[in-house]
């Protein structure tokens, strides 16, 4: 899964869960800031990801996250950890 297709799903997510404006959804946009979500809607949009990735997220990996590009970076690294080979 590459940083693109993530990004697109993420950005599906955002305009059709919380009614964001596709305009206003840009890698550098601020979750909080920007674009009013709030812990509670970070965790909706986790639990959404979910079945899309195919596995169990862990949300300690999202706690850093700021931005949009944030949480494509997090999700891929995530993504990717669990495809390679331990």
């Amino acid at each position: 899964m590459n940083k693109e297709a993530i990004y697109e799903r993420i950005a599906a997510i955002l305009q059709e869960t919380f009614e964001i404006d596709a305009d206003r959804i840009t890698p550098e946009a601020r979750l909080y800031d920007d674009l009013d979500i709030d812990s509670i809607d970070a965790v909706d949009l986790i639990v959404q990801l979910k079945p899309w990735v195919g596995k169990r997220l862990n949300a300690d990996a999202f706690k850093s996250v700021r931005t949009v590009q944030d949480v494509v970076d997090a999700l891929h690294r995530l993504v990717n950890d669990a495809a390679s080979p331990a």
